[in-house]
């Protein structure tokens, strides 16, 4: 039986050393300080994401709008469920191809936009954060999802191990 070593710093198994761990924290705890401040909106944090997207492009197709905040279309389709019983967006057919479902917003949806404006510099503020500091962690994060994404590739393509 091996056991652990006995200096945390040089466990390479140690909770605390873990990238996945981090990242999962951070988002949980992020997510939280946006809950008290989309609530009033009538908003989940997913929600949210989803109106983003169409308050920067609309309509988009369910693909589109799935592909954009990569997630998976069932759990888009919960989501745009729930934002069209509140008479959010619409999910129509696209005349141009009655295969594909385009998602545009509802005049309800499109006056939210205008509430919505305080969002960014309320989590600043909650956050207590440089803006500068927060931009970085973004771009560095990007690049986080970037590398993963690639690795997840290279995986998938490479035989297995025996």
């Amino acid at each position: 039986m091996t056991s652990a070593p006995q200096n945390r710093d040089d466990d390479p198994l140690a909770l605390e050393r873990q990238v996945c761990f981090a990242l999962a924290v951070a988002s949980r705890t992020v997510i939280s300080v946006y809950r008290p401040v989309l609530e009033p909106m009538g908003l989940t944090h997913p929600q949210y994401l989803v109106m983003l997207a169409l308050w920067g492009a609309e309509p988009l197709s369910v693909t589109e709008l799935s592909r954009t905040l990569e997630l998976d279309p069932g759990t888009l389709s919960r989501l745009l469920k729930r934002l069209e019983a509140a008479d959010l967006v619409t999910r129509d057919r696209n005349p141009a191809d009655e295969r594909t479902l385009a998602v545009a917003l509802t005049a309800k949806g499109r006056e939210l936009r205008t509430q919505a404006l305080d969002v960014p510099a309320t989590i600043l503020s909650r956050l207590d954060m440089d803006l500068e500091d927060l931009v970085g962690l973004r771009d560095r994060l990007t690049g986080v999802i970037e590398a993963a994404k690639t690795a997840t590739r290279t995986a998938t393509r490479e035989p297995a191990r025996t």
